[in-house]
């Protein structure tokens, strides 16, 4: 079977239920705020998601072996997938804590994205390489 990257990572729409875990773990309802957050959380695990298999598949590319090219992938795009990743989260830090008027609307959408990038992005970085190599198409090279 051959997956392109957005078809292999999109994988993550079955992992943003973390979101809605993290809703249901600190009393909080779904509401539009929490959906739109749902919207940015899925586009931003499905970049992350991209960003590394994209990568992977470019030293495949260049003739490296699978699990040579998994490794290197990981090693090399992790900074990119933490960064985009912890950003987003200390970026929402205040909506988080906030306590003062509006906060009601602010805190779901905070806890969705905050809550379900912790979990994406560490699933993005253990899972997906795992359901690569299971998936990604053999060369005859490798095959033997």
């Amino acid at each position: 079977m051959n997956f392109s990257p957005p078809s292999l990572s999109s994988w993550t729409l079955f992992e943003n239920d973390r979101g809605g875990g993290s809703l249901y773990f600190t009393g909080l309802y779904l509401s539009v705020p929490a959906s739109v957050g749902f919207i940015a959380l899925f586009g931003i695990a499905v970049l992350n998601g991209v960003v590394l298999v994209s990568y992977i598949n470019q030293i495949r590319e260049d003739g490296k072996p699978l699990k040579e090219a998994i490794l290197e992938g990981c090693e090399n795009r992790l900074r990119p997938v933490l960064m985009t990743a912890s950003i987003t989260i200390f970026s929402l830090i205040p909506m988080l804590f906030a306590s003062g008027p509006g906060s009601e609307v602010q805190r779901p959408l905070a806890v969705v994205v905050v809550g379900g990038l912790v979990t994406s992005t560490l699933l993005t970085l253990l899972v997906l390489p795992a359901l690569y190599s299971w998936f990604a198409p053999r060369k005859k090279e490798e095959e033997s």
